[in-house]
């Protein structure tokens, strides 16, 4: 396939960061080109990914603002309360109530949330649907099966060079390919991180009660153990184990998995019943070095994988869509080179902080909560029911969830750009 023009902007990666990204350059007038080794039927498949994922009000904003909202609306289950305890196993109902706890509720910020929910629960599938059908409306070129061998960054212009012998220049290249981002490396951009030991288990079960769209956090010893509600009375689970009951649980028979599994949910909703695969993921964090390089930018997990305890690591990468989006329309309306240091700059300047912030209190949360040490149980225990029993602190809390805290790109405040 031959290009039918130079692009502005290559984007290794279309997965969600990555195509929301390309939608928002287009909607303003540039060309942007997508390179992925996945063509997007494949990852549409419910055995390609089947987390769901937390989504603040903010980036639904973003996409809405991008022309996506009757695409997702049908599949988004809107979180009216979220319900966080410290407990411990066998299970989320074992030994009735804690007085440890945190309730957040939307309706304590729809003054200034225009009504919005917590957050919404949208299935990862649904959401690469209602992406790829608006990048194809959009016309954007889609480079797929297709992967990038390595890239050469020039003083005007970048090179990427594809593993079938095809070359593509641009001022700007993207690194959205994931951990394992060959632009970050061909940018000598490295990285900080660690491995947890800890397994995260992912599946979807469908209950006989209905979840009412409360989201519920437990944490035990082994780690967090979250119940995140789906449409159609379903929820997705995000099990945490130590990493050696994780690898009993991945050989598991069914039958162990759903005993096991019982006995960790509880019956506050009835039986629950396992649909579809089970997915395992190892936990790391790993954060670049830095977030930019000449002519070249990271963003999603390229630029930063956090632990999934606050189901914020997509969120982040939203974030990062609408802000370096904004900075490359802005310095082409302006006439600036889009590529550039200075430009650049200011994408990187705009989210360093907040994405270590949230990485570092993320790794805080793990280390503090994964534990069943008596003294860090009382401590946390003690924090979680005085914020609940602060309403200023709470709105805050819930608000900083939502993305709604901090300089907002146009974008995340549901403006076109």
């Amino acid at each position: 396939m031959t290009l039918a023009q130079d692009p502005d902007v290559i984007i290794a990666g279309a997965g969600i960061a990555g195509a929301t990204l390309a939608l928002s350059l287009a909607q303003a007038g540039l060309r942007p080109v997508l390179i992925d080794p996945v063509v997007f039927d494949d990852q549409l498949a419910p055995t390609f990914d089947g987390r769901a994922s937390a989504i603040a009000y903010s980036a639904y904003r973003q996409w809405r603002a991008l022309g996506l909202a009757d695409a997702l609306d049908r599949n988004a289950q809107r979180i009216e309360q979220i319900l966080v305890t410290d407990g411990r196993a066998p299970g989320a109902s074992a030994g009735g109530p804690s007085p440890f706890f945190l309730r957040f509720d939307s309706a304590e910020i729809a003054d200034r949330s225009d009504g919005e929910p917590l957050g919404y629960l949208i299935e990862n599938r649904h959401i690469r649907a209602a992406l790829a059908e608006a990048v194809k409306r959009a016309g954007i070129e889609v480079l797929a099966p297709a992967r990038v061998a390595r890239a050469e960054f020039e003083p005007r212009a970048a090179a990427v060079a594809l593993a079938d012998g095809r070359v593509l220049t641009a001022p700007l290249v993207v690194g959205a390919e994931g951990r394992g981002s060959v632009i970050r490396t061909q940018a000598r951009i490295g990285v900080v991180g660690w491995d947890y030991p800890q397994t995260g288990f992912v599946a979807t079960v469908r209950m006989e009660r209905p979840h009412g769209g409360v989201a519920h956090e437990y944490f035990l010893p082994g780690g967090p153990f979250a119940i995140l509600p789906l449409t159609d009375n379903r929820a997705s689970l995000v099990w945490t184990e130590s990493t050696a009951r994780g690898e009993a649980l991945k050989t598991a028979r069914p039958e162990v998995f759903q005993a096991h599994l019982a006995r960790r949910f509880g019956e506050f909703l009835g039986a629950v019943a396992v649909e579809g695969p089970i997915f395992t993921y190892p936990l790391r964090l790993q954060l670049a070095e830095r977030f930019v390089a000449p002519r070249a930018a990271l963003l999603g997990d390229a630029a930063h994988g956090i632990h999934p305890i606050a189901g914020q690591g997509l969120n982040l990468g939203l974030k990062g869509a609408a802000a370096l989006a904004e900075v490359v329309v802005d310095a082409m309306r302006l006439g600036e080179d889009i590529g550039s240091e200075v430009v650049l700059a200011r994408y990187a300047a705009w989210r360093n902080f907040d994405t270590v912030t949230l990485a570092a209190g993320t790794d805080v949360f793990v280390r503090l909560f994964s534990n069943d040490n008596p003294l860090l149980r009382l401590a946390r225990g003690v924090g979680m029911a005085t914020v609940n029993r602060i309403a200023p602190a709470r709105k805050f809390f819930m608000r900083e969830a939502g993305g709604a805290v901090g300089d907002l790109p146009r974008l995340l405040r549901g403006e076109a750009l």
